[in-house]
């Protein structure tokens, strides 16, 4: 997907969340973030948009405080703040949408891309965390072929990077040889493959033989994928070696 159509989903996913968790109790447990409520996790993703939008907007050129992102204790009392949230949403995506892409901002680990970076990024965090909210809520999750292909891909590619060895040495212990995992949907044209023989992480598209394959629905690979949902839950079929599977679940995440 491209930039424009990135900062169409921001608010696209903004709405579709607040409309489909509308009654829900804010104090219910969020099973995806341990020790969390619903009403914590909707101030983490209101927060997470205000930050970025601050970012964006003063073009940033260094880390700027997040913490509306992190501190989230509050009033679980109310109704779903349906309004704020999207109202976070849109001042991100018109503020993004203000500067256009490959606008000079911070990013972490360095990365490149400057806003291009950030619209995709919270394209994607406002779809996950609308995933975690509607396990909370109980109510259903669904996502278009496109907005979940382009999720995994992002996940693709920030879980390879090999900046992640620096910060967590331990991530070293996936690579080896013969280790490769591949992810197939049965209801889209959508496969990958995660390669870990080599030096670092590397990932592409396909539906070539591994040492593991997880086949399920799209959605649900992308649940698993972003840890949301466990790989061994019913409607997942395994085939190969379980064990580099679960270690390889043990060791990912870029968040």
């Amino acid at each position: 997907m491209d930039y424009h159509r990135h900062c169409v989903e921001i608010v696209t996913q903004a709405e579709l969340l607040a409309t489909g968790i509308k009654g829900a109790d804010l104090r219910a447990p969020v099973p995806s973030c341990p020790d969390w409520t619903l009403g914590m996790l909707l101030r983490h993703i209101g927060g997470g948009h205000r930050w970025a939008e601050e970012i964006i907007r003063t073009r940033a050129t260094g880390f700027l405080p997040d913490d509306q992102v992190r501190h989230l204790e509050g009033d679980d009392s109310a109704e779903v703040p349906a309004a704020w949230l999207v109202e976070g949403a849109t001042r991100l995506t018109d503020t993004l949408r203000a500067a256009g892409p490959g606008a000079k901002v911070w990013t972490p680990l360095e990365l490149d891309g400057g806003t291009t970076f950030w619209a995709r990024r919270f394209a994607n965090e406002t779809l996950i965390h609308r995933a975690d909210a509607t396990l909370a809520a109980g109510t259903e999750f669904t996502v278009a072929e496109d907005v979940a292909t382009a999720a995994v891909d992002e996940w693709m590619e920030l879980d390879s990077l090999p900046q992640h060895f620096e910060y967590r040495p331990k991530k070293r212990e996936l690579l080896g040889p013969g280790r490769t995992l591949g992810f197939q949907a049965i209801d889209a044209d959508a496969a990958w493959i995660i390669d870990l023989t080599g030096e670092v992480i590397t990932w592409r598209r396909g539906r070539d033989n591994a040492a593991v394959t997880v086949r399920a629905p799209l959605t649900e690979l992308l649940l698993v994928i972003y840890l949301r949902k466990s790989v061994h839950s019913g409607g997942i079929e395994i085939a190969g070696d379980r064990e580099l599977l679960d270690f390889w679940l043990g060791h990912v995440g870029f968040a």
